[in-house]
């Protein structure tokens, strides 16, 4: 896969600009901000822009408040950005304005013009950014009828160029893909950061281990798909490995559903010969209750013990022994590069799957190791705060800030192939 070269704004006269950024900052629940980590990743870039004499315009969406069903955008406090806009006046000492802009639910945000207003304070220095609402509450951002062309023109009238931030924001929506159409349009550092490290998976050192979990098979064959041609070795984790035990060996586990085995069967039709590549973990946990854990509830099922037609009843995470098994520790410890996308077990109740991985993984102190997907690194921090520290300390680590944007360069077979990606290449 040929590198290409990202546009990146410092290349761009911004002195006086009115600069529209899409950033990826989907971390508000109910209101609240659960992890700052995507916000703390993107400020380089707004600091930057603002060093530069740059007016910056900051977008990001925020939950899904659209019903595709009805088409209806849901306008809430809990999908509001305002907690955001605290948290990077705080950290940055500087003062953000969230425009006033009609919101009503149902429609949405369909009339820009109030915009002006605030840019003119923007000009005027009565703020040092501002911050859009929610994207996801304008009417067309998620359109594909034309409103998303209508949208980002309209919004293109405001600014002079458009810089984009947000590697996780990877679906070709108005405010990542459309508006490339009407400005001149950038990579931020992180959007840079993000695809220089993504290169790492296409272009390993090898051995090349990668480790991917999941709760639903449909949502992952197309990059499992993919991975298991370019990888030396494939650990599943979740339902993934569920299904392709119950495909492979005839087993029967209770929350494992026949959609899931006959996706797990497609994909190793798919993988053919590479399918030798799957490390199976030898060991299992299974469980009595799926929404407790009592004294003797959990116990750890040795797979070869076990024949087809046998049920395995409910199954809800690794062994932690898995990890300590000869072949997978030689696995771990020889690789080179190691891609993890993987929550092992069904959080918050079963986490020592997780936790023996991430460890694991620790312990081979030269290889690349690349952690992609929210709450794959959510949970490595809670778990394994003090390991957690030092990895992002530790240039031989890297934590993408989008996992899903992730799995789909991987099913692309590069990261230049999503669509708001190809977009500032032109």
């Amino acid at each position: 896969m040929a590198v290409q070269e990202l546009p990146l704004f410092t290349n761009a006269d911004l002195a006086g600009k009115v600069v529209l950024i899409r950033m990826d900052h989907n971390v508000v629940k109910k209101g609240k901000i659960k992890d700052t980590m995507r916000i703390d990743a993107s400020l380089p870039t707004l600091k930057a822009i603002i060093a530069q004499g740059g007016l910056p315009i900051v977008m990001t969406h925020v939950g899904r408040p659209l019903d595709k069903k009805t088409g209806a955008i849901n306008i809430s406090d809990d999908d509001a950005v305002t907690p955001i806009v605290g948290y990077i006046d705080q950290q940055l000492g500087k003062k953000g304005l969230i425009p006033s802009l009609a919101a009503t639910s149902g429609p949405g945000i369909t009339d820009l013009t109030p915009l002006q207003d605030a840019v003119n304070q923007l000009k005027a220095g009565k703020a040092d950014y501002l911050y859009l609402p929610n994207v996801r509450w304008f009417q067309g951002e998620e359109a594909k009828d034309g409103r998303e062309d209508t949208f980002a023109a309209s919004l293109a009238s405001y600014v002079d160029l458009y810089v984009n931030d947000a590697f996780g924001s990877w679906q070709p929506h108005a405010s990542t893909y459309a508006i490339t159409r009407h400005l001149p349009s950038f990579a931020g550092y992180l959007m840079q950061k993000e695809v220089e490290s993504l290169n790492k998976v296409f272009a390993p050192r090898r051995p090349f281990v990668a480790v991917v979990a999941g709760s639903k098979f449909d949502t992952k064959i197309g990059p499992l798909s993919s991975l298991i041609k370019s990888c030396d070795h494939l650990v599943l984790g979740g339902v993934l490995y569920k299904a392709y035990l119950c495909h492979k060996y005839g087993f029967k586990i209770d929350d494992v559903s026949q959609e899931d085995i006959d996706l797990a069967a497609k994909f190793a039709s798919e993988a053919g010969a590479h399918l030798d590549k799957i490390v199976e973990l030898p060991a299992l946990i299974q469980t009595d209750f799926v929404d407790k854990r009592e004294d003797g509830s959990t116990r750890p099922i040795i797979l070869k013990d076990y024949s087809s037609g046998d049920n395995l009843g409910e199954i809800l995470d690794a062994a932690p022994i898995s990890f300590e098994d000869a072949h997978v520790r030689e696995v771990f410890m020889n690789a080179g590069t190691i891609f993890v996308n993987a929550v092992m077990g069904f959080m918050p109740l079963f986490w020592e799957g997780s936790s023996a991985l991430y460890s694991l993984i620790a312990q081979n102190k030269d290889a690349q190791k690349l952690f992609g997907g929210g709450d794959t690194i959510q949970e490595f921090s809670s778990l394994l705060p003090q390991i957690f520290q030092s990895a992002a300390q530790d240039p031989n680590y890297y934590f993408f800030t989008g996992g899903g944007a992730i799995l789909n360069a991987i099913e692309q077979g590069s990261p230049y192939g999503m669509k708001p990606v190809a977009a500032l290449i032109k």
